[in-house]
């Protein structure tokens, strides 16, 4: 294990005060109030999806530990914010999870879904395409229907922002 320190900062740098991510003490509070890593133990790797075994490798700039790992250890993180509000240090761990994935994303590791979730919204301006199903529910519901999208408009940005070069 190299450690990377351009890295290092870089993931000092994502948090919002960068100086209470030093104070990580590594209590496990994060992993242990994880919705994500207590369903995933049985299934998904042997010790399941670990926040802390992130932020402790991201803290000591193991990028090669981090990213050579399976993606979904990076990807599990669904930004629920539970183990922000649990952290005793108050660290934005969300923010650093975020990163990783942006990193993983960049480097063309990201899980497939996730290129063709932004493909899918790349094209229709749409996460989920609109259904029959859901728009009869809505009117049922008394609900407006879905305005379209201004495609162009979406995809003007996300190729301003060079978005659409990291899709695949």
């Amino acid at each position: 294990m190299m450690v990377d320190f351009e890295f290092r900062k870089e993931v000092m740098d994502k948090h919002v005060s960068s100086d209470l991510i030093k104070y990580c003490y590594q209590c496990s509070r994060c992993t242990d109030n994880c919705p994500v890593s207590a369903v995933s133990k049985d299934f998904y790797t042997t010790t399941g999806y670990d926040p802390r075994a992130n932020i402790l490798a991201a803290l000591l700039g193991y990028k090669d530990v981090i990213f050579s790992q399976d993606p979904l250890a990076i990807w599990g993180c669904t930004v629920c914010d539970t183990c922000d509000e649990v952290c005793p240090q108050h660290i934005e761990l969300t923010e650093i999870f975020t990163f990783l994935k942006n990193k993983s994303a960049e480097q063309g590791n990201a899980p497939e879904f996730i290129y063709s979730q932004a493909k899918a919204i790349f094209e229709s301006s749409k996460a989920i395409p609109s259904q029959p199903a859901i728009e009869r529910r809505r009117q049922q519901l008394g609900l407006p229907a879905v305005a379209e999208p201004n495609v162009g408009e979406l995809q003007t940005l996300m190729k301003n922002i060079g978005a659409e070069k990291k899709l695949k």
